[in-house]
């Protein structure tokens, strides 16, 4: 997928004392997720449905411990 035109912007939650940061785009179809440390790293890609299934369990608290 060519990701030169997406837009990235941090994500409100993301807070780190080191300068690092998730940082996320818009795909249309789907969410990328990167590191802003290091964004040529590459990205991942997430289908929307499977990514609002995964914001939906966190705010749920699925994930805390």
């Amino acid at each position: 997928m060519d990701l030169s035109q997406a837009r990235w912007f941090k994500a409100r939650a993301s807070a780190s004392s080191n300068g690092g940061c998730v940082e996320v785009a818009d795909l249309e179809t789907a969410t990328g997720l990167r590191d802003s440390k290091t964004p040529e790293a590459g990205a991942h890609i997430i289908p929307r449905p499977v990514f609002a299934a995964f914001l939906d369990d966190v705010r749920t608290g699925r994930y805390d411990r």
